[in-house]
């Protein structure tokens, strides 16, 4: 590629030669060298060229919070998953679209309950753009600012909590609203109809919460005074509900004494009544014994007396005998004699010594160391 200053300063240097009385003139482009010349042009062509080579290719990273959109000639061909996308087309592109939560704050001072009376609330919320590819399809095209610009998105979510909170502060007393349960109620229900509202546009609400409520003074001093209302008459129910229970514990301490005492009164006659069946056993036991002893007793009289009988018959017949011995020694003397003679016979034993002196003597005896015995006959 020729140099076009170099053609002037050719071009100068001819007419030069020929005019050589003509005063030169000074050109700032031939102080500029050529190589930087041509670098200027080189890097002008490189960017139109990269600028121009974008629209029929891409190579990049979608990022795990993110989802692609890939467009060609201005319409959608799909939805890319977190990871490397890439694509070669005509007017080819790709748009990421960021699905983190995007947190939401929202204030209205000024809602009216349906019992007239004011409440500001304060709704925070986290609301995430849509990751599945047939939602993000069919509502791109519609809601391609809220999709791609943060406060597109909290500039249309922030109407609709406004919106839900007026129809739900709106359907409430202020007591349902603000008092107690009440404000889980609320919460529960501006969290329905945010979800309801942003469910067309592809949104996803969670984490709903009402952090803050503010009241009038006016209402403040009244809803105070209310609270004390409650807290002195919850204090005199526990007063007594106190003074119940005590009543109640004092009355089952007696209840407790007394059946106590009855049980001991009980025991007592439980045992006297036992006692009185092992004394009416014992005596059941002793009659027992006694109408046996009887009974042994009328045995051992029938036997004596059938043992009285016997000896009685016993000493008749021995009687008896002896009568007729007595009638026999009476009738026969001579047997008498002859029965002293075997008896005399009989007792007089093989050692025995006799002495035979005439009536009316004693013998001498004549006994070892001088012993005389005496013996006094009359």
């Amino acid at each position: 590629m020729k140099n076009p200053n170099a053609q002037n300063q050719g071009q100068n240097q001819n007419q030069n030669q020929k005019s050589a009385p003509e005063r030169p003139r000074f050109s700032f482009l031939s102080s500029i060298p050529g190589w930087l010349v041509g670098l200027v042009l080189a890097v002008i062509a490189i960017v139109v060229l990269a600028n121009v080579s974008k629209s029929f290719w891409y190579f990049e990273v979608v990022e795990n919070d993110q989802v692609g959109v890939t467009v060609e000639a201005g319409k959608i061909q799909g939805v890319v998953q977190p990871g490397i996308a890439y694509d070669f087309g005509l007017f080819v592109d790709l748009i990421k679209i960021t699905t983190s939560a995007v947190a939401i704050t929202v204030d209205d001072p000024e809602l009216i309950t349906i019992d007239k009376q004011r409440v500001g609330l304060e709704v925070t919320a986290d609301v995430f753009r849509p990751r599945e590819a047939d939602v993000v399809i069919s509502n791109y095209s519609r809601y391609r600012n809220i999709y791609q610009n943060d406060d597109a998105l909290k500039q249309r979510m922030t109407a609709f909590t406004l919106q839900a909170m007026k129809v739900c502060v709106g359907d409430k007393k202020f007591d349902e609203a603000v008092i107690g349960s009440g404000r889980d109620d609320l919460r529960a229900c501006i969290d329905e109809e945010l979800s309801g509202l942003a469910a067309p546009l592809g949104l996803e609400v969670r984490n709903v919460a009402v952090p803050q409520i503010t009241i009038s003074p006016e209402v403040q001093a009244a809803l105070d005074a209310i609270v004390q209302s409650r807290l002195a008459t919850e204090k005199a129910k526990q007063d007594a509900e106190k003074a119940r229970q005590e009543a109640t514990a004092q009355q089952a301490v007696e209840e407790g004494r007394i059946r106590v005492e009855q049980s001991k009164l009980q025991e007592e006659a439980r045992q006297q009544a036992t006692l009185q069946q092992l004394k009416q056993q014992q005596l059941e036991a002793e009659l027992a014994v006694i109408q046996q002893q009887t009974v042994n007793a009328d045995a051992q009289l029938t036997l004596t007396q059938a043992e009285q009988k016997i000896a009685d018959e016993q000493a008749k017949v021995d009687i008896a005998r002896e009568l007729a011995l007595a009638e026999m020694y009476s009738n026969h003397p001579e047997y008498v004699a002859l029965q002293i003679a075997l008896a005399n016979a009989s007792a007089i034993k093989e050692t025995d010594k006799f002495i035979y002196t005439p009536a009316g003597s004693f013998p001498n005896l004549i006994l070892s160391n001088g012993v005389v015995p005496t013996v006094q006959v009359k």
